[in-house]
């Protein structure tokens, strides 16, 4: 039996990994003439950022992007730039329900 490649496979192992996670430790020594002379210690986890942040791995990094998106999100609602239009101008965020309407009035 020769081994095939199965592109389903590797996209159901990487379902997996993104979704549950996976953890993996390793504890390696450098020993000249059985004198240990450097220990190291590896972990290494691999998930998605949803499950990271659910079992509260990156949570500090989380919270400093959110906090980041939030602060230029408010300076750019208070200052906004003389040459371009406000999101609120746009339409950005809103329904489009009368979208049709606000068209034909800038006309």
């Amino acid at each position: 039996m020769r081994p095939r490649k199965d592109d389903e496979a590797f996209v159901d192992v990487l379902d997996v990994l993104l979704r549950d996670g996976a953890v993996l430790r390793a504890d390696v020594i450098v020993s000249v003439a059985e004198i240990p002379l450097v220990g190291i210690k590896l972990t290494a986890a691999i998930a998605g950022m949803e499950t990271m942040t659910e079992y509260g791995l990156f949570e500090e990094w989380d919270a400093s992007r959110r906090n980041a998106a939030v602060s230029r999100r408010q300076y750019a609602r208070s200052k906004p730039d003389q040459d371009r239009p406000t999101f609120d101008e746009l339409g950005v965020g809103t329904s489009h329900k009368g979208a049709d309407e606000r068209d034909d009035a800038t006309k």
